[in-house]
């Protein structure tokens, strides 16, 4: 699985999380997801669960650390093998 770092940008509560955390950071989303949403307008789900529609520059937020956690608990793929 592929994933790029997005921020969020629904301005709606996430009342699933509860806390309002999720609105302060950038999180994981499948590379694959964030070209539809791109098209389409589609939500993407990150990693942590956050649902959202990206429209924000992620290098202006800190990555969520729960999608972090699940990131580097995954396995790596054949690309990531670290053979340069």
């Amino acid at each position: 699985m592929s994933t790029k770092i997005l921020p969020e940008s629904d301005v709606r509560p996430n009342l699933s999380h509860g806390d309002g955390d999720h609105e302060r950071f950038a999180h994981y989303v499948e590379k694959n997801k964030i070209m539809e949403s791109a098209v389409t307008g589609t939500p993407v789900r990150a990693l942590c669960g956050k649902v959202w529609v990206p429209n924000r520059d992620p290098q202006k937020f800190p990555v969520c650390p729960e999608c972090k956690e699940i990131y580097e608990g995954l396995p790596k793929g054949e690309d990531d093998s670290g053979k340069e």
